[in-house]
Formats: structure tokens, C-alpha cells, sequence
């Protein structure tokens, strides 16, 4: 058996497993084609990933984190998976806040709790590191209409489109063709800036489709206009399931939101 928990980053879904938690001894595995099935959301239970939480490896950090998206690809980092990871870290230990430090496939990150219920709404802040240039632009990102376009490095890979009018592209419509032509896949962000402590945001997330919320792709856009010089250092982040805040600062990139406790689940 295999216990679950179902939670949300601002309607972004993921299943947990965390390893301490099961019911049987031995490591839990990671298992793209079990992530596949359980996220599908006619045949399964539906979420956007499956997120395992595992023992730590040798050297800082409190568990691991292990993201598989809905169609069983890894993802290195997800600011609201791990928001979402960390809480159920927290409840499953009886804690109703802290700190904690989360091995990732784009390394160590620290989250914060700030305020809520371990058992329902908990806001935690997640610290990204220093935001770098990501891949080179591809063919079909250099010829989509945007008034701007960059590309940024959270440890995973963000393209940037800048428009004037939410409807100046659709992000259903370019996402998948913008993700196939990079070479290890990219999530896609069509943004629009209200005024300068303010974006409105679509989200095409790579191995996964049009999301509600993309954690780290709201740093990487606040990242990517305030270099542009179209917003300060504090953004929100408006997105189809909710606003989450970034603050900027010359080293680090800190993402504020909240994540929800939804269900238990028990499966074979």
C-alpha cells in the first residue's frame, strides 16, 4: 500500500508520499509510470506531479525531494511542490511550523513557514537562490510575437514573454511548440505588467500543460521584467489560481504563497 496526501500551491496539485510515513520498511522508489496512472485525472486521482519525500542524502538538508509531472518526466524544483511537500513534511511530524531544508535535483532550498495551519492554509517563503540566464532562445521562441522574451534558470528552465494584452497569445495555444523546441524542455510564461509592483501571468508547464500557478515560473517572470526595468523588487504575481509575492534582491529570489491541505489517500 501507498499512502498519499493530495495538496495545493494556488490550485497547482500534487500528490505527496513521504517515505517516512508508509506503512512498510525499505526506501520508497520513484515510478514514472505509477506517477503517470495516479495523476491522470479521469483514471487516477488528478494532480499536476508526484512528490516524494525521501530520506536525505549525505550533507545538508532535512528529506529530498523527488518531483515527477503528470506525465512521468522529472522536474528539478517546483516553488509550490515544494511549498506543498514541506507542509506535509510539517504535519506528519506533528509540527505546526518551521524551517526546513529541501534536497532538489536544482539543489538545497530553504523554506520558511509564516503563517497558517499545518492541516489546512500554511504560507511558507522558499528561497530560490540568485536567478541565472537560462538556454539560449530557440528558433520558434525568437519568432513568437512578444514585445520582449528572456530565458531563466531556476534550476529549471523558464521562457519569458512579455505582452501587452493578456489575449496577445495564448499560452495553450504556443506552449507546446515553444517547450519541443528546446532541447530539454522549458516551462512557458505569457505575462502582462499591470504597473510596477504588479504581472499578470499564463502558465504552459513543461510536462504537464497549462497549469493554474507555477511557483518558480512567478520568480522567474518577477526575475525577467525587473531586469527589464518594468517592475521594482517587490512583484505579486497574479495567476488563474491565486497571487503569490516575489521579493528580488542582488543574490537570492524569495517566493511567499500558500499551500492547502486537501485529502489522505490509500492506494495498492
Amino acid at each position: 500500500m501507498l499512502r498519499l496526501s493530495k495538496l495545493h500551491g494556488l490550485g497547482n496539485d500534487f500528490l505527496v508520499a513521504l517515505e517516512s510515513a508508509q506503512p512498510g520498511a525499505g526506501p520508497l522508489v520513484p515510478d514514472a509510470e505509477m506517477a503517470h496512472r495516479l495523476c491522470d485525472r479521469h483514471e487516477g486521482i488528478g494532480a499536476d506531479g508526484l512528490l516524494y519525500g525521501l530520506g536525505a542524502l549525505p550533507g545538508p538538508g532535512d528529506l529530498r525531494m523527488v518531483l515527477l509531472n503528470a506525465d512521468g518526466s522529472e522536474a528539478e524544483i517546483s516553488g509550490n511542490g515544494i511549498r506543498c511537500l514541506v507542509q506535509e513534511h510539517l504535519r506528519a511530524a506533528g509540527r505546526a511550523e518551521g524551517t526546513v531544508d529541501v534536497q532538489t535535483a536544482a539543489g538545497l532550498r530553504r523554506v520558511r513557514t509564516v503563517r497558517g495551519d499545518t492541516n489546512g492554509e500554511l504560507w511558507s517563503e522558499v528561497d530560490f537562490g540568485a536567478p541565472r540566464p537560462g538556454p539560449e532562445l530557440s528558433a520558434v521562441a525568437a519568432s513568437t510575437p512578444a514585445r520582449r522574451r528572456a530565458t531563466v534558470d531556476l534550476g529549471n528552465p523558464h521562457l519569458v514573454l512579455l505582452v501587452d494584452e493578456p489575449t496577445d497569445l495564448d499560452a495553450a495555444v504556443v506552449g507546446p511548440d515553444l517547450e519541443a523546441s528546446f532541447a530539454e524542455g522549458i516551462n512557458v510564461h505569457v505575462v502582462q505588467v499591470v504597473d510596477r509592483s504588479t504581472v499578470s501571468l499564463q502558465v504552459w508547464e513543461r510536462g504537464v500543460g497549462i497549469t493554474r500557478a507555477c511557483g518558480s515560473g512567478a520568480v522567474a517572470t518577477a526575475s525577467a521584467v525587473h531586469g527589464w526595468d518594468l517592475t521594482d523588487d517587490r512583484v505579486t504575481v497574479h495567476m488563474p489560481g491565486g497571487s503569490a509575492e516575489v521579493l528580488l534582491s542582488d543574490d537570492t529570489a524569495v517566493l511567499c504563497g500558500p499551500s492547502i491541505f486537501v485529502a489522505e489517500v490509500t492506494v495498492p
